[in-house]
């Protein structure tokens, strides 16, 4: 549901980024413990999660920018070392226009060798073996801008297709 009003919250309603929430009807929560009995119980087959950084042979670093505050590492360690497919949703380029797909991530690891598929408003990247393959991109942007805004070197799938909605 909507954000709570100030002061009509529940603080114990809370999302996996610690902020107080509300739901609606047909709603299901449940506690952060059974949220991790569910993960390492191995319940959990698929993740989709943002990053901060992701390089070319699949780690993932989503937790902390060391000098910023934090309110916790949260669950995504969990998440990602449980052996489920791993999807990471992100913007391609950081604020200040830097790649954030990399060739070795430069921030803390969440976790290493851990995302399966990169998905960015400008392309979408499995990650193999043999580092990373191109498989989308967008409608309108070149392989050439696409190499241009991604650090880590990439395959391109011989089956390369256009992002579909």
């Amino acid at each position: 549901g909507p954000y709570p009003n100030l002061g009509n919250h529940d603080p114990d309603l809370i999302n996996a980024g610690k902020e107080t929430v509300t739901y609606l009807p047909g709603s299901s929560i449940f506690s952060s413990s059974e949220s991790f009995a569910m993960i390492r119980g191995r319940h959990i087959d698929l993740t989709i999660l943002g990053a901060l950084e992701v390089s070319s042979s699949g780690d993932l670093a989503n937790w902390i920018i060391p000098g910023k505050m934090v309110k916790g590492m949260g669950g995504a360690m969990d998440l990602v070392s449980s052996g489920n497919k791993v999807v990471v949703t992100m913007e391609h380029c950081s604020k200040s226009g830097s790649s954030k797909i990399l060739t070795n991530c430069n921030l803390p690891l969440t976790g290493k060798n851990v995302v399966d598929l990169i998905i960015t408003e400008l392309a979408v990247f499995e990650v193999t073996d043999n580092g990373l393959v191109l498989i989308e991109y967008a409608e309108g942007v070149s392989i050439d801008e696409i190499k241009s805004k991604t650090e880590a070197k990439f395959h391109i799938s011989e089956n390369l297709i256009v992002m579909q909605q």
